[in-house]
């Protein structure tokens, strides 16, 4: 399958940051296209670098060289039409779960009513299981819970652009397969393509969702494998997937890219790394 027009483009980006220790250097000569409309997987050992390639995307954090470019444009700052999750979260403590996403629809659609505004997000927490908690504060909510909420609040926009950082890890399996086929609809939404770069460990949630997969390779400093097409149809489920022999090649095919890279790696760096899920 030929990738689509590039809407998110990064040529040669490089970054480090300086610590007690001197200077870490994360990633190197990183470059990578994700054609508008398509669902990017960056499969990675922890710990190799994903958040921070993720962090540059987003505009959050910037290159120490090369260039990132989102539908033609530098990135300088986060886009109106992006939606991130992080692994941490990231909801205002002193507010309930139903203002915490509300704030996001009143940033996206100002003119839109309070009360619609607060509708909308009620149906936003329902859809990730949360109708009987909007009133409760994070520290109220377990951690599956609190990443719900930031789901919700990602969603709740209809973003153009979504940037997932390891979003279902925390989650029970239903909740999480409720959520992935979310994503599967969002993806198919009538509004018009959503471009979503998504980071995880887990090989067989990027074969759910994935049009392609890009190996992240280890270092210090890490970079970007050779991308791999999913040529499988859809819908996919996860127990399909399991039994279907298309699927284990390209299974096969990131786990030995990852494999052998973390084997490089440790003959120039001693020490262990955690492997990348075979299996959700």
């Amino acid at each position: 399958m030929t990738a689509p027009h590039p809407f998110i483009e990064l040529n040669g980006v490089s970054k480090s940051f300086t610590t007690g220790a001197g200077r870490r250097h994360v990633l190197r000569d990183v470059s990578l296209s994700v054609g508008r409309g398509e669902f990017v997987s960056i499969v990675g050992s922890m710990g190799s670098g994903k958040s921070t390639l993720l962090a540059i995307i987003a505009g959050l954090t910037t290159a120490d060289a090369g260039t990132v470019t989102v539908d033609g444009a530098p990135v300088t700052d986060i886009r109106r039409d992006m939606s991130v999750v992080f692994q941490n979260y990231s909801l205002l403590p002193w507010l309930s779960a139903l203002e915490n996403v509300r704030l996001a629809v009143g940033a996206a659609y100002p003119d839109m009513s309070r009360a619609d505004q607060r509708a909308r997000a009620e149906r936003s927490l329902a859809m990730v299981g949360l109708g009987h908690a909007t009133a409760r504060r994070p520290s109220q909510l377990s951690g599956g819970m609190r990443q719900r909420v930031a789901i919700a609040r990602a969603l709740v926009t209809d973003p153009g652009l979504l940037l997932l950082d390891d979003p279902f890890g925390a989650l029970d399996a239903m909740t999480r397969d409720t959520l992935q086929q979310e994503l599967v609809r969002l993806g198919a939404s009538a509004n018009g393509p959503v471009t979503t770069v998504m980071i995880t460990n887990s090989v067989d949630e990027a074969l759910l969702l994935s049009d392609r997969i890009v190996p992240m390779l280890p270092g210090p400093p890490a970079t970007l494998g050779d991308p791999i097409t999913i040529d499988l149809p859809r819908p996919r489920s996860a127990e399909a997937l399991q039994h279907d022999e298309r699927a284990s090649y390209v299974r096969a095919d990131v786990v030995s890219a990852l494999t052998a890279a973390m084997a490089r790696r440790s003959l120039s760096y001693p020490g262990s790394m955690s492997r990348p899920e075979a299996h959700a």
